[in-house]
């Protein structure tokens, strides 16, 4: 039987082209007068995705037309599509089609010589085999059935960045792999260079000179194993293309002597402006894990039926469990939770195991907080307070639960929550018109942390689903979003939501910022006492250390909410020393509800580029006794 043929010239491209691309579709059968042709983009309108032509030929830039066998021009129509945003665009034949004849369909501009500049842009996504539907209804009453598939192969672009994927924290001697990712403007893998291109291959601070040269592969990719530091200290692995001369660099290395954990990046909360992970999560964690590099991904769905419908919630599921990997890349199943009701906010909700219920709102069992933590054991599942200084959706930790709520969400793209604008936020939750979301200080980290309240911090992502769903294209202000570092023994789910748990984790606003903050020995997370430590009430002994993607501008030991001391270092990395001798039965909070006075401390990086990140705090409980004087430490600052 003979079969209508469909076919694009050309039928492979490169990411974010501009040009004219040629639809040729030959039916296999007569196509009469009046026939309706529809022709779906199968695009949501992103920015990355394939630029959607005009139906106007005012300035025959970026248009579709079709044109018959005998070139008669035909234009398109606009049609709304119900299951993306973007419309397809309909044909009406105004002469039969033949048998064997072929019918063209055109994105571009007719002027040929100009289709480089006022053609139309293919998506900047590397795709193989992108879709194109194509509808045909010989009747002409709009009733399409199953559709005709052209497609077409979207590669990676020229060369542009190479990437070098390095853990954060090695042990001396102890032997690493790293992945080196060659690619295009667009973050696409790419093989796209010059013939004969070498890349150099070097690292700091090594007793040998060693260099390798490097050819660009087919695969876009590189493993190197086993490489290994001889020495303490930090490292950047440089790569220079021998070709055009640019010099890219890795992420910090830091080398201990001798350290137990690892540093793990990840995303317990958060989508992709590429990739949306209710549409298609498999797509989704596999950019996570192939192209962010992420070690860890959490599922975030909102828990409404009308966002996750069972279906959506088991096809969730299905997927975090397989691809769970060990040492690769672990997943978590979590989902969103809010209410409306005074003080209870956003939660983002973390299970440890695999094919866990959606707690729904609506449900009586889980219709609140308190009724939704009796339904899960503490060992089973984490909540954590997001978006807590959002003005009407503000989480106020007047029912603050410890078991659950470990650590806090300070930071995601929408801003900060660490505390208020005039207190120092750098990244606050604000709009650019009196339309937006703006920050509410009965959200405030620092003032839940002198609430004695205690969480270690952890940064979300970019969020465009449920709450967050009009902030996108909007007066809101955006920022970059953010990544959350643990530290951990290995990279399981076990180990990872153990660390969570005992706080030891810290947040940034997306760069991948290496940092480490203790008091008397005891890592960030921990809390202290002066019974079992009495020295501590007389001094603490501060210690640091941070390596940055870019130079450091000022490093801040915040004590109780405000600003105890200032570094000003002059470099990307750094460690110092520092002591807090300030009697603490001067400084503490007091006594509350039979729990002893106490202070807090914490650590916040800020880069020269804007980047932040911030260390969880340390607690320091003093029994003895002492009260807060509610006056501002004197600021010291000092340089490195």
């Amino acid at each position: 039987m003979r079969r209508s043929i469909c076919y694009t010239e050309p039928h492979a491209i490169s990411a974010g082209d501009v040009s004219t691309w040629k639809f040729c579709y030959t039916s296999s059968n007569s196509l009469p007068k009046g026939t309706k042709i529809k022709f779906d983009m199968l695009s949501s309108g992103k920015d990355s995705e394939w630029q959607i032509p005009e139906c106007s030929p005012k300035d025959k830039s970026n248009m579709i037309w079709a044109e018959m066998p005998d070139a008669k021009i035909i234009p398109a129509k606009e049609l709304d599509t119900h299951d993306h945003n973007a419309p397809a665009f309909e044909f009406v034949l105004p002469a039969e089609v033949k048998s064997g004849e072929t019918f063209l369909i055109f994105l571009g501009t007719p002027l040929k010589e100009e289709s480089k500049i006022k053609g139309n842009r293919a998506q900047t996504i590397a795709q193989r085999r992108k879709p194109f539907h194509l509808y045909i209804d010989i009747k002409g009453k709009g009733d399409y059935k199953d559709p005709e598939i052209f497609s077409i192969d979207v590669r990676g672009n020229v060369l542009k960045n190479i990437r070098a994927l390095t853990p954060s924290i090695v042990s001396k001697n102890k032997r690493f792999d790293v992945i080196l990712r060659f690619e295009d403007a667009f973050g696409n893998l790419t093989q796209n260079a010059p013939e004969g291109t070498l890349i150099e291959l070097s690292y700091e601070h090594l007793r040998e000179n060693l260099t390798w040269k490097l050819f660009v592969p087919e695969t876009g990719f590189l493993n190197l194993p086993n490489l290994y530091f001889n020495e303490a200290g930090i490292y950047k692995i440089q790569l220079q293309n021998l070709h055009s001369g640019e010099k890219y660099f890795s992420p910090p290395i830091k080398c201990f002597s001798d350290f137990d954990k690892s540093l793990y990046w990840g995303l317990l909360h958060g989508e992709f402006e590429r990739f949306d992970s209710l549409e298609n999560i498999e797509t989704c964690l596999r950019h996570a894990r192939d192209e962010k590099s992420l070690q860890f991904y959490a599922s975030s769905s909102f828990e409404s039926a009308e966002e996750t419908s069972n279906d959506h919630w088991k096809q969730i599921s299905s997927q975090i469990t397989e691809f769970n990997e060990e040492n690769r890349f672990t997943t978590f199943l979590g989902f969103q939770w809010f209410s409306e009701e005074p003080d209870e906010g956003l939660r983002q909700c973390i299970y440890m195991k695999d094919n866990k219920p959606i707690c729904r709102r609506k449900d009586a069992k889980t219709s609140s907080l308190k009724k939704l933590y009796k339904t899960v054991n503490p060992k089973e599942m984490i909540s954590v307070p997001s978006f807590s200084m959002a003005k009407g959706f503000e989480t106020t930790f007047q029912d603050f639960t410890p078991e659950f709520e470990r650590v806090v969400e300070i930071y995601n793209a929408w801003g900060s929550s660490e505390c208020s604008t005039k207190e120092g936020n750098l990244r606050p939750i604000t709009s650019t018109s009196k339309k937006g979301i703006f920050e509410n200080e009965k959200g405030s980290i620092r003032k839940a942390l002198s609430e004695n309240h205690r969480f270690g911090f952890v940064a979300g992502g970019l969020d465009d689903r449920g709450i967050f769903e009009n902030l996108i294209d909007s007066t809101q202000v955006q920022y970059s979003p953010g990544m959350t570092a643990i530290f951990a023994l290995e990279q399981t789910r076990e180990a990872l939501m153990l660390a969570l748990y005992n706080r030891q984790c810290y947040a940034t606003t997306g760069e991948r910022i290496i940092l480490g903050f203790s008091i008397a020995g005891a890592l960030m997370g921990a809390e202290l006492n002066t019974k079992s430590k009495p020295g501590l009430a007389y001094n603490r002994h501060i210690t640091g250390y941070v390596a940055g993607t870019a130079k450091i501008s000022e490093v801040q030991i915040i004590r109780n909410g405000h600003t105890l001391h200032t570094l000003h270092p002059t470099d990307n990395y750094f460690e110092f020393t520092f002591d807090d001798s300030e009697p603490l039965g001067k400084v503490v909070f007091p006594e509350k509800e039979e729990k002893p006075s106490f202070a807090y401390y914490y650590m916040r990086v800020i880069q020269e580029d804007g980047h932040i990140a911030w260390s969880s705090p340390i607690w320091i409980d003093h029994p003895d006794g002492g009260a807060l004087n509610n006056k501002k430490p004197k600021k010291k600052e000092s340089k490195i």
